[in-house]
């Protein structure tokens, strides 16, 4: 799915406000019983699965560098 899709909007938003939206669109899903008023509510949620799933690759890519950054610098003063 291309970022051009995706609204813009999510892009602000926290990895737990878009798993909260995430789940109350499961949960309006789970309660409808027409598929046809389903199928705008289901591809809203594939492109937040995209958005998450982005924002945590982002944000753990951000975590591993900062910890390589903090090993190297314990390393670097071990050695002093």
């Amino acid at each position: 799915m291309n970022d051009k899709n995706l609204p813009p909007d999510n892009d602000t938003l926290s990895l737990e406000e878009l798993t909260k939206e995430a789940n109350n669109i499961i949960e309006s899903l789970e309660a409808e019983k027409d598929l046809q008023n389903s199928i705008e509510s289901y591809q809203e949620l594939l492109k937040l699965n995209s958005v998450i799933e982005k924002k945590f690759y982002k944000t753990s890519k951000t975590i591993n560098e900062e910890t390589k950054s903090k090993i190297k610098n314990i390393i670097k003063k071990n050695e002093k």
